[in-house]
């Protein structure tokens, strides 16, 4: 069995209390990881503070030499850390693969910043002055995430604390810490100063509570549902902490009936389908045009039905397992109070059974039809391998169904008609908005939620403002 320890100051510590990592495939005890105590909390926000004062006096450039041989060394150990992802998470090997080189993107990114944070020079009022604005480091950060992708959000919140200067206080989910701390293992061995990234793992309500409440960090970067990120809200403004929150979501597919049929197909799918349906930004509810309906529900339950599910290790399988009996539950129960409230079970709506099956936590590909808007499956996150299908007639209708959520973090639009589009992007309520294709944001977007998705958010340009302070100076000489 693995060990895994927690990262303070440059060292590797374990503690008193240690935690199973269970892999979900078949429920077999994957790893060891220690709850960081409180002492060891405060040590890492500590050695945080005080390693971050000589970071942010390096240059931007000496910061990005290091993120760029961490990146360098992410790339050699690919495999590995893709390994380690299946294992805890239980997603598809390709698919883990495709997180390794996604989350390095971020320090490659980033790392490009190295040069270009930039202050602002501006006109004075008044003669024998100059004035400018400069951007300085927030200080200490708290990053704290969920379990779907562990590896890629664990670099969303390090690499632009980094390159701007500031120390972060890591906390992934005590379900899925191994790739975190093999992650943070490749960067000690880059050359990251100690203090400047601690990794703490424990659960949210002991070591997340203590982070939260600190009054160390500066800004607490979340990413998780929107009920914990409300309780860290109120528990933040107390220090008047900066908070930065990437939420749940309950994302759209609208199909009007002009949409290329095959595609919407495939897109619907794809964007329900990857990682067993646990992404925040996954096709939660489908809205179909009636003129195309029954076309594309034939179309799209026979897709379903050939959806490969087996062990994530083999190449080829598509679906895995759900990340643990929690969440394997909780479609359960979605599901089953769908249909004692009249919805149609067309395709799968159990767990599976049989074989591989009769442990971990497997749940079948499932369409539901027929669906009301009021009903939990159309209005909750359902995080799992289960698409509702509900019928529309005017483009109007599409986009009221659509916005009627407290959500808002992404959209998805299929149509060849551009005013449509336009209207689409003008009125949809979302963060992010898909047209006639499939999810997967970019790096250098911008990932934020509307509604109850969330406050601030990552990538980007836009997403390093957060992380940095804007100071104005005022310098009077004699002229």
């Amino acid at each position: 069995m693995k060990d895994f320890k927690n990262y303070i100051n440059g060292k590797w510590v374990t503690s008193a209390h240690s935690i199973n990592v269970i892999n979900p495939v078949d429920e077999s005890i994957s790893a060891k990881i220690y709850e960081a105590s409180p002492e060891q909390v405060q040590e890492a926000l500590e050695s945080a503070q005080k390693a971050q004062k000589a970071w942010s006096r390096l240059t931007g450039v000496d910061r990005g030499y290091v993120m760029r041989k961490w990146a360098a060394l992410i790339d050699r150990n690919k495999t590995k850390l893709a390994n380690l992802l299946t294992e805890e998470v239980g997603k598809p090997i390709t698919e883990s693969l495709g997180e390794i080189d996604f989350g390095n993107n971020w320090l490659k990114y980033y790392a490009e910043f190295d040069r270009r944070i930039e202050g602002e020079w501006m006109s004075p009022d008044n003669p024998g002055e100059v004035m400018w604005n400069i951007p300085q480091p927030i200080g200490v950060v708290v990053g704290i995430i969920a379990w779907n992708f562990p590896f890629a959000m664990a670099l969303r919140k390090i690499a632009p604390a980094m390159i701007t200067g500031n120390a972060i206080v890591f906390k992934p989910h005590e379900d899925t810490s191994m790739t975190a701390l093999a992650l943070v293992e490749l960067g000690e061995k880059a050359g990251l100063p100690p203090g400047i990234v601690n990794v703490v793992c424990g659960y949210g309500n002991t070591v997340g509570v203590q982070l939260v409440k600190s009054e160390i960090p500066q800004l607490i970067t979340f990413t998780g549902g929107s009920e914990t990120g409300k309780k860290i809200t109120k528990m933040a403004a107390n220090n008047l902490t900066t908070i930065s929150m990437e939420l749940g979501g309950k994302a759209p597919m609208v199909i009007l009936n002009d949409a290329d049929l095959d595609m919407s197909v495939e897109n619907a799918y794809s964007a329900r389908m990857l990682n067993c349906g646990q992404a925040c930004i996954c096709n939660e509810r489908t809205y179909v045009q009636s003129g195309i309906a029954d076309k594309f529900i034939k179309k799209f339950i026979k897709k379903m039905q050939k959806t490969i599910v087996g062990d994530p290790f083999k190449r080829g399988t598509q679906l895995g397992p759900k990340v643990n009996k929690t969440e394997l539950e909780k479609v359960r129960k979605y599901v089953n109070k769908a249909k004692k409230q009249g919805a149609e079970i067309a395709l799968g709506g159990d767990l599976l059974k049989g074989g591989m099956f009769n442990k971990g936590y497997w749940y079948q590909p499932t369409v539901i039809l027929n669906p009301t808007q009021n009903m939990e499956i159309m209005q909750k996150e359902i995080f799992g391998p289960v698409i509702p299908i509900m019928q529309f007639d005017s483009f109007e209708e599409g986009i009221q169904l659509a916005n009627d959520t407290k959500f808002g973090l992404a959209g998805y639009i299929m149509t060849n008609d551009m005013n449509k589009i336009m209207r689409a992007v003008r009125d949809m309520e979302v963060g992010e908005l898909y047209v006639n294709r499939s999810l997967a944001e970019s790096i250098h977007g911008y990932h934020a939620g509307w509604k109850n998705s969330g406050i601030g958010g990552d990538d980007g340009k836009h997403g390093l403002e957060h992380y940095m302070r804007r100071k104005t100076v005022y310098l009077k000489y004699q002229v």
